[in-house]
């Protein structure tokens, strides 16, 4: 597995394409909490499985104001099949040229497979990583770790 990058470290900037003419960079999401959820591949099953839990709770994710983004190398048709396929409610984005170029920023590239890591970042609304996972690539990480995050950033400090 990869090292990712831990709490306290400011959260890399991005762009990448939701469609082919449609770019989401993480600072179009100033000032919510973002989930950054890097998986390896589209249609693969557990990936599949756990994009589906995140859809089906995204309504606690929106609770927390925070903002839920998928990322993997995939290209932006393939996302759209998926997600059309899945009934997905939130971007897919396409780190596919360079290819995994925003995965390697955030030390969530597997160069051995040429994909992305299951990887899990909260961000905060001063784009600081508030909490990071890397799950072996095989498991569903689950949301509540993500969920837990949520909630201990809304504690006053």
């Amino acid at each position: 597995m990869s090292s990712i990058l831990a709490a306290g470290t400011r959260a890399p900037d991005f762009s990448l394409h939701v469609t082919p003419d449609q770019v989401l960079s993480l600072g179009d999401l100033a000032g919510k909490p973002v989930i950054l959820a890097f998986y390896p591949a589209d249609w693969s099953p557990v990936c599949g499985d756990q994009m589906a839990l995140y859809n089906e709770i995204l309504p606690e994710f929106h609770k927390h104001d925070a903002e839920l983004v998928g990322v993997s190398v995939d290209g932006v048709w393939c996302h759209d099949a998926f997600a059309a396929q899945r009934n997905l409610h939130f971007p897919l984005l396409a780190d596919f040229e360079p290819k995994g170029a925003v995965a390697r920023s955030y030390g969530a590239y597997r160069d051995a497979d040429g994909v992305c890591e299951r990887a899990l970042f909260v961000i905060d609304r001063d784009a600081t990583i508030f909490w990071s996972y890397c799950s072996p690539i095989a498991v569903n990480p689950g949301a509540d770790g993500i969920l837990d995050a949520l909630e201990r950033m809304r504690r006053p400090k």
